[in-house]
């Protein structure tokens, strides 16, 4: 049972300059594929560079990763045997690789078989119950036993039980630092354990220690590369809710178990409830709802986004630019009140990004900074 899109490799000359690219300052994902469509590869988009973060109006070009640092990255994944994958290429889960926010380069290791195969994600509080605990392993056992792997973000409560539960049939750790900063500290054994049959990824760099705002980016990942996240215990306002939204971004399948309703710590899960989630009580309703899905063939969808021959003049970019403010607005209605193309306007936000001016938000919103 495995997940497959087409196959792809970078060359190495092309992977260390979009590892160059994605380590430099104001690109994420996003940033990213915007500039590899509209200069054709990470080499040219590098020279761009400068002259995209003038035109944004930014003080002085933002810093750009050397040729030195990226190899050295490089060397320092391979001591620790870590692979940097592009989406498209062997051990890039193929539904992670589907979303529009997909890391350009994806940090894996372990038995990378397991990044192939389809994936349940087990979310939940970290202050849960015994009875939470115990039936997130009941589920990530039943699960792996029906060839599921659990993928999950490592933390304490839910997400350790359900890593704990399905090592022997592999389980996914999604880190919101670095490969080689595990957070938390004490969860470095069970990273160990896990890699024996299934695997860690991360977008981040390493050394990179996590902060607050990583662990949101991080739940991107673990939504992303699964069929449904299955939320166990949440609280409302709780980072396994965030994971839950995301998952309907993505167009993934989202489940829920019931809990008492005076457990705060099924708030959250009983509110997801009430607005459609699948009720969970055992692995077969997830089976059941996961298995049409996997009969659906994944390929990589180029996106829509044209950037060819897009280059504004100065009176165009002042009018896009007139029309952005600190209230987020719809990219659509952006270009229908510029009056200006597509490929026209997206270059212009292109440049304000990469001078530091500007910010996406969900739902194709952006606002000036």
């Amino acid at each position: 049972m495995h997940d497959r899109t087409p196959s792809t490799n970078l060359s190495d000359v092309e992977r260390l300059n979009r590892l160059r690219l994605i380590r430099s300052d104001n690109i994420g994902p996003r940033t990213f594929g915007a500039l590899i469509r509209h200069c054709g590869d990470a080499a040219a988009a590098l020279e761009r560079l400068p002259e995209f973060s003038r035109r944004g109006g930014a003080a002085r070009p933002g810093r750009i990763c050397s040729e030195d640092e990226a190899r050295a990255e490089l060397a320092a994944c391979k001591k620790l045997g870590v692979n940097l994958v592009a989406p498209g290429e062997a051990f890039y889960p193929p539904r992670l690789a589907v979303i529009d926010d997909a890391p350009p380069l994806l940090a894996v290791r372990g038995a990378l078989d397991a990044l192939m195969r389809p994936m349940i994600a087990i979310v939940g509080s970290r202050n849960a119950s015994g009875a939470g605990l115990k039936f997130a392993q009941s589920l990530a056992r039943d699960l792996g036993q029906a060839g599921f792997v659990i993928i999950s973000g490592l933390a304490r409560g839910i997400d350790q039980a359900a890593h704990r539960a399905s090592i022997s049939g592999g389980t996914v750790a999604v880190l919101a630092g670095g490969q080689d900063r595990i957070y938390p500290p004490e969860h470095e054994d069970l990273l160990f354990a896990l890699l024996e049959t299934g695997a860690a990824i991360s977008e981040m760099p390493l050394g990179h220690v996590a902060r607050a705002h990583d662990f949101p980016r991080r739940n991107r990942l673990i939504s992303g590369a699964s069929l449904g996240v299955v939320v166990v215990e949440a609280a409302q306002r709780s980072g396994s809710l965030i994971t839950a939204r995301m998952a309907n971004e993505q167009g993934r399948e989202v489940f829920a178990v019931p809990g008492s309703p005076i457990d705060p710590r099924a708030g959250g899960t009983n509110d997801l409830i009430k607005q459609g989630a699948t009720l969970v009580t055992e692995a077969a309703d997830i089976i059941n709802a996961v298995q049409p899905i996997m009969a659906r063939p994944l390929a990589l969808e180029e996106p829509d986004d044209d950037y060819s021959e897009a280059e504004p003049d100065a009176g165009e970019r002042a009018r896009i630019v007139a029309l952005l403010g600190p209230t987020p607005i719809l990219l659509d209605d952006l270009i229908r009140m510029a009056g200006s193309s597509p490929a026209i306007v997206r270059t212009v936000l292109l440049e304000l990004e990469l001078a530091g001016r500007l910010e996406r938000h969900g739902g194709g919103m952006v606002s000036l900074l």
